[in-house]
C-alpha cells in the first residue's frame, strides 16, 4: 500500500492537469483535497502497521519494479517507511491535507482554469516530496529531490505575468540548481566508494568503519557535498536568498513550502543518513555552525521587516538553523522533532497571515495594519497560539522541541552555539510579538475597516486544527526531566542507528539539574522577549522609531539583508551577464553558433539559385542538357 501514498495526489494531478478546465473550481479543489485526505488515511495505515512491530523491526518495505539493472549493480525503485519515515509522511500528507483545503476558500476569486492549475501544482508538488521521505535509496530520494524544485518554480512563480513572481520562481529554480550540483557528486562519490545507493546498505558498510576524525576523508567530503544540497533546498548559509522571494507566490503555497514540505527535505536527508554523517565530525560542525549562524542572522533581519509574509519568511530560515544546529550536534531526534512541531506553527502562522491578507485585499505591510483583533477574532486567537509556540512558551509545542536543541548542543560541549541558538529564540520571541502587536493591536492604520470580516469557515476550519496542533504536538517529546518518556525520541532511535544495532532507545537525560537549570533559562528567554516586545511596540511605539534613528546604520543594514543579494548580482550575477553578453554571446554564440546555422541557411539559398537557372521549362534545353549528360558519360567510360 505505500505505493499509494505519492499514487493518490499524483492522480489528482493527473486529472486536474488534464480536465481541470471542465471542471467547476468546487469540483476541482474537492478532489485536490479528498486525494491528500486519502495519502494521510493510508499513511496514517501504514504508521500503525508499523507501531505494531517490535522496535528493532519497524520497517515496511514495497519494491514497486526494478530501475535499473547493469551487470552487478541492480536498484529498486523501492518504498520504505521506518520510524523517521513515518513521522514526515503524516507531517507532508496530513499538513498537506489542511493546506488544500484553506485553498479552496483562498484561491476561490481565481478563474477556473487557473485555479485547477494551481491544484495540480500544489497535488504535484505533496506527491514529489513523498516520494522524497519515501524513498529507499538516494535515487528515489533525488527524483522527489528535483521534483519538489520543480514544482516550487511553478508554484512560487504561478503569478508569472507579475514580474516580481516570475522573477522569484526562476531564482529560486536557478539556487536550488546550485546546491543539486553538489548534492549529485556527493551522491556519486558515495556510489563509487560503496557501490551502493540503499541507505540501509550504506549504513551498514560505513558503521564498520572507523569515523573519520580530524581528517577530511571520502565520507567527509561526500557528506559535505550532501549538505551544500541540503543548504539549498533547506535555506541555509550561502543559498538561503531564496527563500524570502519566494513570499511572491500564493500565501498557501508559502505555507505548503516552509511548514511541510520543501524546506524540511534537507533536514530530513541528514537525519536519513545520521549514521553517514555521524562518521564524519568534521562535517557535522560545519553543519552545526552553519544552522546557529544561519538562525541567528535571518532572527536580527526578521527583527525590522514590515512585509508579514518576509518576516515570517526569514523565521523560517532561522528556524531550520537550529535544525541544522541540533543535527550538527548529533542530536538527531531533537532536529526532527523541532521539524514536527515547527510544521504545526508555521502553517498557522502562513495560513493566519493568509486570512489578514485576504480581509485586508491584498495588503501585506503591517505598518499598514493594526487593531484587527476586534475584526478578526479566529484568526487572531490562532496566530496568538502559533505565536507563543514558535517563541517558546511553556508549555505549547516549540517549548518542548527547542528546549531539547538548547539542551542537547549544551550537553555536548558546544558553549558558543548554545548562546548564538539562546540570543536567537530571545530574537524570534521578540520579532514575532512585533507582528502580532503591529498587526493585531494598537489603533486602526488601515482603510475600510466596515468591510473586514474574518476567514471563511474552510480557512477557519484549518486555522482552528493547527492552533491545536501547536498547544498540544510536543507532548509526544516530554523530556524525562519533566518525568515524560521522550516517546517520539525513542521511537526515532532506530533509524538513526546502524542496521541490526541493538542500541535501540535513547539514553535518559544524564543530568536533570542542569536540563531544568536550562528550561529555566529558555523559558525567561521566550518571556524576556514577549515583554520587550510589548513594552517597545505596545507601549512606547516612538521608541522603535528613536532606535531606528540612532543605531540607523545597523537598521540599515539589516532592513537590506545584510546587502547579500546586491553581494550576489555584483559578484556573481552581473559578471555572468556581462560575459555571455559579449564575450559567450559575440565569441561563441554569434560567431560559431548562429554561424554554423546561417551558413548552412546561406549554403542551400545558393544552390537553391543555381538549380532554379537550369529549371527553364523549355522541352529543347532539357533534351539538350540529357544529351550532353550521355556524351559526358561515355566519354568518362570509353576514357577509362
Amino acid at each position: 500500500m505505500l505505493a499509494l501514498i505519492p499514487l493518490f495526489p499524483l492522480l489528482g494531478f493527473l486529472v486536474n492537469a488534464s480536465f481541470g478546465r471542465r471542471l467547476s473550481k468546487n469540483l476541482s479543489g474537492s478532489l485536490a483535497s479528498a486525494v491528500m485526505v486519502a495519502s494521510f488515511v493510508v499513511s496514517v495505515m501504514a504508521v500503525v502497521d508499523l507501531a505494531g512491530l517490535p522496535a528493532g523491526e519497524r520497517a515496511i518495505e514495497q519494491t514497486v519494479y526494478t530501475w535499473i539493472a547493469s551487470g552487478d549493480f541492480v536498484l529498486d525503485l523501492t518504498f520504505r517507511v521506518d520510524p523517521l519515515a513515518a513521522v514526515m509522511i503524516l507531517i507532508v500528507s496530513g499538513i498537506g491535507a489542511l493546506i488544500h483545503i484553506y485553498s479552496t476558500a483562498y484561491m476561490h476569486e481565481e478563474s477556473d482554469r487557473e485555479y485547477a492549475r494551481y491544484f495540480s501544482y500544489l497535488n504535484l508538488f505533496a506527491a514529489f516530496m513523498l516520494v522524497l521521505v519515501l524513498g529507499a535509496n538516494f535515487l528515489v530520494l533525488f527524483v522527489g529531490w528535483e521534483g519538489v524544485g520543480l514544482c516550487s518554480y511553478l508554484l512560487i512563480g504561478f503569478w508569472f505575468r507579475k514580474k516580481s513572481a516570475s522573477d522569484a520562481g526562476k531564482k529560486a529554480f536557478v539556487v536550488n540548481r546550485i546546491g543539486d550540483y553538489a548534492f549529485v557528486l556527493g551522491v556519486l562519490l558515495l556510489f563509487v566508494r560503496f557501490g551502493s545507493l540503499d541507505f540501509q546498505r550504506l549504513a551498514g558498510l560505513v558503521s564498520a568503519m572507523p569515523a573519520e576524525e580530524g581528517v577530511f576523508g571520502v565520507i567527509s567530503i561526500a557528506t559535505l557535498l550532501l549538505f551544500i544540497g541540503a543548504t539549498g533546498k533547506s535555506a541555509q548559509i550561502p543559498l538561503y536568498v531564496w527563500l524570502p522571494d519566494a513570499m511572491e507566490g500564493p500565501t498557501p503555497v508559502s505555507a505548503l513550502i516552509h511548514a511541510a514540505t520543501m524546506v524540511t527535505a534537507g533536514v530530513y536527508m541528514i537525519g536519513r543518513n545520521a549514521v553517514l554523517f555521524s562518521h564524519a565530525p568534521e562535517t557535522m560542525m560545519v553543519v552545526a555552525v552553519i544552522g546557529a549562524l544561519t538562525a541567528l542572522m535571518a532572527a536580527t533581519i526578521g527583527l525590522v521587516q514590515n512585509d508579514i509574509k518576509r518576516v515570517l519568511a526569514y523565521s523560517t530560515v532561522s528556524q531550520l538553523g537550529l535544525m541544522f544546529l541540533a543535527m550538527g550536534v548529533g542530536a538527531f531526534g531533537a532536529g526532527i522533532f523541532h521539524l514536527y512541531t515547527h510544521a504545526f506553527f508555521k502553517a498557522l502562522l502562513f495560513l493566519g497571515s493568509g486570512a489578514v491578507i485576504h480581509a485586508l485585499h491584498g495588503e501585506q505591510d503591517i505598518r499598514h495594519m493594526g487593531g484587527l483583533k476586534r475584526y478578526l477574532p479566529t484568526t487572531y486567537w490562532t496566530f496568538l497560539i502559533g505565536s507563543l509556540a514558535i517563541a517558546g512558551v511553556p508549555f505549547l509545542s516549540g517549548f518542548f522541541s527547542k528546549d531539547e536543541i538548547l539542551y542537547e548542543t549544551f550537553h555536548e560541549g558546544h558553549t558558543l552555539l548554545w548562546l548564538m541558538a539562546a540570543v536567537t529564540s530571545l530574537l524570534t520571541a521578540t520579532y514575532m510579538f512585533r507582528l502580532v502587536f503591529l498587526t493585531f493591536h494598537g489603533e486602526r492604520r488601515h482603510d475600510g475597516a466596515g468591510h473586514l470580516h474574518d476567514a471563511p469557515p474552510a480557512m477557519a476550519i484549518v486555522l482552528v486544527i493547527l492552533a491545536v496542533g501547536s498547544a498540544l504536538a510536543g507532548y509526544v517529546g516530554i523530556p524525562h526531566a519533566l518525568g515524560g518518556h521522550h516517546q517520539l525520541a525513542a521511537w526515532l532511535a532506530p533509524s538513526f542507528q546502524p542496521p541490526g544495532s541493538a542500541e535501540g532507545i535513547e539514553a535518559a537525560a544524564e543530568a536533570p539539574a542542569v536540563e531544568l537549570t536550562l528550561m529555566a533559562v529558555s523559558s525567561a528567554i521566550a518571556i524576556g522577549g514577549i515583554l520587550l516586545a510589548s513594552f517597545i511596540w505596545l507601549r512606547r511605539r516612538e521608541l522603535a522609531d528613536a532606535l531606528s534613528r540612532r543605531f540607523a546604520a545597523i537598521y540599515t543594514l539589516l532592513l537590506n539583508k545584510y546587502f547579500v543579494d546586491e553581494i550576489y548580482d555584483a559578484a556573481v550575477v552581473h559578471p555572468i551577464q556581462h560575459g555571455s553578453e559579449r564575450a559567450l554571446w559575440r565569441g561563441f554564440d554569434v560567431a560559431v553558433v548562429d554561424g554554423a546555422v546561417n551558413g548552412a541557411g546561406t549554403i542551400v539559398a545558393e544552390g537553391s539559385g543555381l538549380l532554379r537557372r537550369l529549371q527553364t521549362g523549355s522541352v529543347r534545353a532539357y533534351a539538350g542538357s540529357m544529351f550532353i549528360g550521355v556524351i559526358v558519360i561515355l566519354g568518362y567510360y570509353l576514357w577509362r
